[in-house]
């Protein structure tokens, strides 16, 4: 839980931090610098921690592998930034909301994949924490979040974000064998592969421009959080946390993202509603009620086990 929660509230700074990040380059460009960065370092964690054949990829599902990386970091890295680029400044908080979202989606993916149709109760739980998402990204008035700047364009690009980095976190029970660290640095390693190709092409079509040498020095401190903090230790943490208690119950705490981003933004000076607080005592109670709930289905579970042993 405490690896997972860290993992979203890295996650949640990183909104306004893109914020600033956005003036001064595209998406695009980031997301291969940052992802360049961030696969030499998770490929030489992996390294002291696994050793060199934890590299080798002989007879693996290299191409699964790759797949999901390119989701997970092309897919992610792309829609979500570029959605937040489209809707503006001002609807950066609201982009952050939509993070909110991945909770059900994962629900969905799990269901129609594994066949594993979710209880009652977590659907419950996420329906909660959306509506406190909801209050906090509003102000406190839903009506609100209509006039913050999220178009059709953005919203189905923040929405193809979420669904990405839900299918990536989903896809790492189909790595059974793989510890976190591995998966987390050989998928990064593939899916930087799609992102530099995307990124070329794009460039070669014109749509984006290479990025000059002179905008690279006040990138540096930007590059430090999104890569070191967002980037290595936030993936990390969110792989390990995700391995340990699984995906259905890691990604509830992505409702904590676009709160911390809420917080940052009123850290900085943005008063604070009622509904607002209302709305990050819904998300913090669907929290701490699905892992209560899951902590007494598997306590039944044991017990029944116990039984039919004897």
């Amino acid at each position: 839980m405490l690896f997972c929660l860290i993992a979203a509230v890295a996650w949640g700074i990183s909104f306004p931090v893109m914020g600033k990040v956005l003036l001064l380059i595209d998406p695009f460009n980031f997301t291969a610098l940052r992802y360049g960065a961030v696969s030499i370092l998770m490929l030489a964690i992996l390294l002291y921690k696994e050793g060199g054949a934890a590299l080798r990829l002989r007879g693996e599902r290299y191409m699964l592998a790759w797949a999901l990386g390119s989701c997970g970091f092309c897919g992610y890295g792309f829609l979500i930034f570029h959605g937040q680029q489209l809707a503006g400044q001002a609807g950066a908080l609201s982009a952050s909301a939509m993070i909110a979202t991945t909770p059900m989606l994962t629900l969905l993916m799990h269901w129609a994949i594994r066949d594993a149709r979710p209880s009652a109760a977590s659907f419950c739980c996420i329906g909660l924490s959306f509506l406190g998402v909801l209050l906090v990204a509003s102000g406190g008035e839903l009506g609100n979040l209509l006039h913050q700047g999220i178009t059709a364009n953005s919203a189905a690009l923040l929405l193809l974000g979420a669904a990405s980095w839900a299918l990536y976190t989903l896809g790492a029970s189909f790595f059974p064998g793989w510890s976190g660290y591995r998966y987390t640095a050989l998928t990064t390693a593939l899916g930087l592969t799609t992102v530099l190709l995307s990124t070329f092409a794009l460039q070669a079509l014109g749509y984006i421009q290479r990025p000059t040498l002179a905008v690279l020095p006040s990138l540096v401190p930007y590059l430090g959080y999104m890569v070191l903090i967002a980037g290595v230790l936030a993936v990390l943490c969110w792989n390990l946390g995700n391995k340990m208690i699984t995906p259905n119950n890691g990604v509830l705490f992505l409702d904590a993202v676009p709160v911390t981003a809420f917080a940052v933004e009123a850290l900085a000076g943005t008063p604070i509603a009622s509904g607002q607080l209302l709305g990050a005592a819904c998300t913090a109670v669907a929290l701490l009620a699905n892992n209560l709930y899951q902590r007494r289905r598997l306590a039944l579970a044991a017990n029944q086990a116990k039984v039919s042993c004897r």
